[in-house]
């Protein structure tokens, strides 16, 4: 317990971050839903500034940031709610390019206390549909803290997930939970191919790894050359990773589901050729995530059209 002297000067140093910072403030408070009620183009201003570190522009539009701050307010395709929605997206996937790209699915639940774990194997995922960040993964069920993940799943479920970005499409997703198949190669954790797509092309490829002991990303050209630039999370030193099996068809696959589409980034896995669909993320890192160099926020923001709205 902190003595008066420690808390005192947690305070001091909190007050010195608001006062060199004011929008701390608004970040906190954004976090409890004070401003849920704020429409939704003044709440991203302000949060755009308190994340990025300047104003939005909604008439000059640059950078990629700003330009996803820019689609959450003004592209507003209601199929983009059933794309979002981790169950719904399914039977997208099945129209488009086939089941046999979907994981395969293990059950689908309303509420926690439905989960029957006996009838699942002995290994697996679970996830809400209506989010981002719900997943959890039982490697081994004789061990899995059943009551750990349904106290985690029911603080998800109580979440509308729009409302802390607005990121629009999953304010009306019926929050719902899914277990899929767990899948992997070598007894390791699977890259995670992410495809950014501008009106059905592929323009570069993130494959985020160590995801879950520490989270690096190597970012790609469509000729498997690796760029001089990084989004939130740095590429590891010397570590070099092989073009996948069916580099070719992925893209394709990519293409297919971004057809139409102004941005919509596509993730895939790929299992010694195998190829499965992860999810298609509409604002990546909800448009809050640094480029580095920044100079390159500008420069993918350019392969962004959002003149045709």
């Amino acid at each position: 317990m902190m003595n008066f002297k420690e808390t005192f000067l947690l305070y001091i140093n909190q007050l010195r971050l608001y006062i060199e910072r004011p929008l701390n403030i608004f970040d906190t408070w954004a976090a409890k839903g004070r401003f849920n009620w704020m429409p939704d183009k003044w709440y991203l201003s302000l949060m755009f500034r308190s994340k990025m570190g300047y104003w939005m522009k909604w008439g000059g539009a640059k950078t990629f940031n700003e330009k996803l701050q820019w689609l959450k307010v003004y592209d507003r395709n209601p199929l983009y709610t059933k794309l979002a929605d981790k169950y719904e997206v399914r039977k997208y996937i099945a129209e488009k390019i086939g089941n046999d790209y979907l994981v395969p699915l293990l059950g689908m639940w309303e509420k926690v206390d439905d989960i029957d774990l006996e009838k699942l194997p002995k290994q697996f995922v679970l996830k809400c549909t209506h989010d981002s960040g719900s997943i959890i993964i039982c490697e081994d069920k004789a061990s899995f803290d059943i009551a750990s993940a349904k106290k985690k799943l029911n603080k998800h479920l109580s979440i509308n997930y729009y409302y802390p970005s607005r990121e629009w499409p999953y304010k009306s997703i019926k929050p719902r939970i899914i277990a899929e198949q767990y899948i992997e190669e070598n007894n390791k954790e699977l890259n995670d191919y992410k495809f950014f797509c501008f009106n059905g092309n592929v323009k570069f490829i993130q494959v985020d790894y160590d995801r879950f002991t520490e989270h690096h990303r190597n970012i790609y050209d469509m000729n498997w050359k690796q760029q001089p630039f990084s989004i939130m999370y740095s590429s590891k030193q010397g570590r070099k990773i092989d073009t996948p099996q069916n580099f070719d068809q992925m893209i394709n696959v990519a293409r297919t589901l971004s057809h139409g589409i102004p941005h919509v980034r596509v993730d895939l896995y790929n299992v010694s050729g195998k190829i499965y669909f992860g999810e298609l993320t509409f604002f990546h890192g909800a448009g809050f995530e640094k480029f580095d160099p920044p100079e390159w926020d500008v420069k993918i923001g350019s392969l962004l059209n959002i003149h045709k709205f």
